[in-house]
């Protein structure tokens, strides 16, 4: 691989790049370097990748995270087999906290995927304008961040559409389909996503009902995960950071509380009418 070029398009001039401070700006050295070479201005990349000028420059200046679709168009563009696609997968595991990474590569790795969620959606059943509508709650994050969260989370959603998808099954408390996140609109697109994922066959989706009553999850998010060779792990979230559980004994006592939570869960056909329900009071 060659290093990024020094000079490019601006609208406030030539602006340098640093290729070697992040996968994200190696990313973006990269492609200016093979668009430099194919001897293209931004204005004819946009039109061969079907982006915005805007979009491929701001990606080159390391500005904006790629979109997740990018990465695929570059490859094909410039024949370069998986290599841009191979910078984006380094790319996107930046965007999160060091605490998480290690949970994402598991997630990536796994052939199971078991969640449950009391306040909000799981990242892999969010739709793209739910997920931005939740990350505009945290104040710490600029408008770009958000957007470049917005983006990961997206991405992790890819391999559900694979040939091969993990087997997934997501336990929903109730309140989540009654907290409007978003316009009714979003809620109303959300739930239609999630009711089409009740009972596939690499998907189950159970609601978790008010008259259950309280029990051990509520306070949090669990998610337990079964790699290839076995072996299970638990993610619990809190409000301010997660906890990655990898200890057999630890990850026994949360599956435990998972299987008692599924349980007492509504059947796949009573959770769908349950969400449908949901969405009846989200329409005009």
């Amino acid at each position: 691989m060659g290093t990024g070029h020094t000079k490019g398009t601006h609208r406030d001039g030539p602006q340098p790049l640093t290729p070697y401070l992040s996968a994200r700006h190696y990313f973006g050295s990269q492609q200016r370097r093979h668009r430099e070479q194919a001897g293209l201005s931004l204005n004819q990349f946009a039109g061969i990748v079907n982006s915005s000028k805007s979009t491929l420059g701001r990606i080159e200046t390391a500005e904006l995270m790629p979109p997740p679709d990018i990465p695929s168009r570059l490859d094909i563009a410039f024949g370069t087999d998986q290599h841009f696609h191979e910078l984006y997968e380094l790319a996107r595991r930046e965007i999160h906290p060091d605490q998480y990474k290690r949970y994402m590569d598991f997630e990536y790795r796994a052939e199971v995927i078991e969640q449950y969620g009391a306040q909000a959606l799981p990242g892999l059943l969010q739709t793209e304008e739910y997920a931005r509508e939740l990350l505009r709650c945290q104040e710490d994050l600029s408008p770009e961040q958000v957007e470049e969260r917005v983006t990961a989370r997206m991405s992790r959603q890819g391999r559900l559409r694979s040939e091969n998808p993990p087997f997934r099954w997501a336990i929903i408390d109730e309140a989540v389909l009654w907290r409007q996140v978003g316009s009714p609109d979003c809620m109303s697109e959300q739930l239609a996503s999630l009711l089409e994922q009740v009972d596939t066959p690499s998907s189950k989706v159970q609601v978790m009902p008010f008259s259950a009553g309280p029990h051990s999850l509520l306070g949090g998010a669990l998610t337990l995960l079964t790699l290839p060779d076995g072996t299970s792990v638990a993610y619990e979230e809190g409000i301010q950071a997660g906890h990655l559980y990898e200890d057999p004994v630890a990850v026994k006592k949360w599956r435990r509380q998972y299987d008692v939570l599924r349980a007492n869960s509504l059947t796949l056909d009573g959770s769908a009418e349950r969400i449908r329900t949901a969405m009846e009071g989200y329409r005009p």
